[in-house]
């Protein structure tokens, strides 16, 4: 469980937050003078797992544009730590680069974490060999470890075991985790599809390119449910009744409608009805990636044919059983659905979710559903949805109540059309980083020195990308306003 962190990592991680270049302590709160900004709290440069000249750079170059003292600051020291802390870099023993990546306090690689973390660096990597080497190496490592176990979402540096062995699944050494969750498969696709697009480099998809497109695609179609539930399966032992599944392992019941199966959330946490929604949105855009890098790389026309009627089915599935017609928003779009004609209104700030659809999928930002959605997330409708004197945003069961999550905002700002709302939504994560220079899992919607989890790279390198998204958008005024 995510939110569960040793304390040895925590007091490594907060040691190099609270500590620069020069061995200067962090600033106790957010009322620091300028000067106080100066100093970056990266790892010292010999502690940086891995430095890539033209991300130094972008860091400079965003530096000389930003005139808020605590932005800059706050950029250089969030947009390289996905680099500076989480990736292991090696050549594998076919020669290949092999890229593991940390999610930060938990070491271990999540497939959508790591396909996230060094997504904004793919941008960069055309013009960077050590860097798109190593994007080369994620996207082998993520193949690697889908053809090991498609089911799984989380897997070790080697086949070590780890803490969750007596999960009662098919557990191998080599995985850290097995939580069936739509968005593993989705996030090294969309990974791979962008490198590709970048740096022109089709060398990725080999024979374990082709062999995992398999795998999706039958671990997909089992999921449907039409022949029964499928091989997968998950009980744990726990006090959390989000991290375990009902029914003897198979979740609660679903009727097979073209939707597929998601036992977990990209939380991590159990999903209550089983057609996860922001997921099956995620899959079409996935699966349609996929169809073109078949057809035009690989000459494979049979499976193109296959993973574009996946994504047809799937979508028209969506347009029927995934919209509601909600008393004060209008048709919007549930979180999660079972066929049955149950729909749950929430959202979770974890990504897919319902507020992310434009950033992850082919949703458009101007869809009225999505647009309905959004207003309804962003309320006191969503459950998960809190706002107190720190800021306001979206969470989940996965921390509790009363916790925002800074995804979640950093999200709404990547996804408005809005200047103001932007603006607002950047100025409140600056404030709520409790004066450590970075974004945390969690913080308390009235205090932000209450927060998850120091060390979450993830966060820190999504709100670098949403600054040089923001940048490239011509918003450069609007951050130097704040």
């Amino acid at each position: 469980m995510k939110i569960l962190n040793t304390i040895l990592p925590i007091v490594m991680m907060v040691m190099v937050m609270a500590t620069s270049a020069r061995g200067e302590t962090c600033p106790a709160d957010n009322t620091a003078l300028p000067e106080q900004y100066v100093e970056t709290y990266r790892p010292k440069k010999s502690e940086r797992l891995f430095e890539s000249r033209t991300v130094e750079r972008e860091i400079a170059r965003v530096k000389t544009l930003l005139t808020n003292p605590k932005l800059a600051w706050m950029f250089e020291n969030c947009f390289p730590n996905t680099l500076d802390t989480t990736v292991h870099f090696s050549i594998g023993d076919d020669g290949k680069p092999d890229t593991f990546v940390y999610t930060g306090d938990i070491h271990a690689m999540w497939l959508r974490d790591s396909g996230a973390q060094v997504w904004p660096y793919v941008q960069l990597a055309a013009d960077d060999e050590a860097l798109r080497r190593l994007i080369e190496g994620v996207i082998r490592r993520q193949i690697k470890c889908i053809n090991i176990d498609p089911y799984a979402n989380a897997f070790n540096f080697g086949p070590t075991g780890s803490e969750w062995m007596s999960d009662r699944t098919e557990m191998k050494p080599e995985i850290h985790e097995r939580k069936w969750e739509i968005d593993s498969l989705c996030y090294p696709i969309r990974l791979a599809y962008e490198y590709w697009k970048r740096t022109g480099d089709a060398s990725i998809f080999d024979d374990e390119w082709l062999q995992a497109v398999g795998k999706i695609l039958a671990t997909l179609r089992e999921q449907q449910r039409f022949d029964g539930n499928g091989p997968y399966s998950f009980l744990r032992s726990t006090d959390r009744s989000f991290d375990t599944l009902s029914n003897n392992g198979l979740g609660t019941p679903v009727r097979p409608c073209g939707l597929v199966v998601s036992s977990f959330r990209p939380s991590d946490d159990a999903t209550s009805l089983q057609f996860f929604v922001p997921s099956n949105f995620f899959a079409v855009s996935a699966l349609r990636k996929a169809a073109d890098i078949l057809a035009t790389v690989n000459g494979r026309m049979d499976l193109a044919g296959e993973c574009t009627a996946l994504a047809s089915e799937i979508d028209a599935a969506l347009m029927e059983y995934a919209v509601y017609d909600h008393p004060e928003f209008g048709p919007v779009y549930a979180f999660e659905v079972d066929g049955f004609g149950n729909h749950l209104l929430m959202d979770d700030a974890n990504a897919p979710s319902l507020l992310s659809l434009p950033y992850l999928t082919d949703v458009s930002a101007k869809d009225p559903i999505y647009q309905n959605t959004r207003r309804m997330v962003w309320s006191e409708s969503n459950p998960y949805f809190f706002k107190g004197t720190a800021g306001e945003g979206i969470g989940g069961p996965h921390v509790g109540y009363d916790m925002i999550w800074p995804m979640s905002i950093i999200m709404k700002a990547l996804t408005s059309t809005d200047d103001e709302e932007t603006a607002a939504c950047v100025k409140m994560i600056m404030d709520t980083d409790a004066g450590t220079g970075f974004i945390h899992e969690s913080f308390h919607k009235g205090d932000p020195a209450n927060f998850t989890r120091p060390w979450f790279a993830w966060q820190n390198t999504l709100f670098g990308e949403l600054i040089l998204k923001l940048i490239a958008d011509g918003k450069l005024e609007l951050l130097n306003s704040l």
